[in-house]
């Protein structure tokens, strides 16, 4: 299999700790958004929308959308299970996830942002300001709805914690302040413990800058 990726893309970030959680070995391809090769005709016929992540299987069909792609891994590799078994937790897993990935991760992404900038001439200082507001928002509900255990919902990762872990990332690297969610700051710092979550950062991949 072949992971289309790039480093400081936030869903290509769930995708990795996801294959790192489950020891998989991928090769991997770095697609540089800021330089815009998402939108070559040839990544366009992987990925129509021109983002990334995106996982070419080795029959040569593609899967796009990093929660789809973690779904289909953690169908195909069980261990560790990503979405628990009992049906309340995978809920509210997934909830988490969706909160993020749906209702908070589309307004700060690349492409949105260049367009507040293209279209409406706003400023670097503007963007980032609109940046941290559904940020903040975002957390502020994830805040309140996840049970540390020291990781979103229990003992272990789930897909909650492989969401909300690319997320805090991007609060930081926007200046988000997170002092006021002690919850998040737990399960952040349980993760940072594990080698999984220390091999999927950004700055340990090939590409970063």
């Amino acid at each position: 299999m072949i992971l289309y990726d790039y480093f400081r893309s936030s869903a290509a970030y769930r995708v990795r700790l996801a294959v790192e959680l489950k020891n998989l070995k991928l090769d991997r391809r770095p697609i540089h958004l800021a330089r815009g090769e998402q939108r070559s005709e040839e990544y366009l016929s992987r990925n129509p929308l021109g983002l990334v992540p995106a996982l070419e299987l080795d029959d040569g069909s593609t899967i796009t959308q990093s929660l789809a792609i973690i779904e289909y891994l953690d169908s195909l590799y069980p261990t560790p299970r990503l979405i628990p078994d009992e049906p309340l937790l995978a809920a509210k897993s997934r909830a988490v996830s969706y909160a993020i990935a749906c209702d908070t991760h589309p307004l700060i992404n690349l492409r949105v942002c260049a367009y507040l900038t293209e279209r409406f001439g706003e400023s670097s200082a503007d963007v980032d300001a609109w940046r941290r507001n559904w940020i903040l928002e975002g957390l502020e509900a994830v805040e309140r709805m996840i049970e540390p255990g020291p990781y979103c919902f229990g003992a272990r990762p789930t897909l909650a914690d492989v969401c909300l872990i690319p997320q805090v990332f991007s609060a930081r690297r926007f200046l988000a302040p997170l002092q006021r969610f002690p919850k998040i700051l737990s399960v952040d710092a349980a993760c940072a413990k594990l080698p999984a979550f220390e091999a999927a950062q950004p700055s340990a991949q090939a590409d970063a800058e």
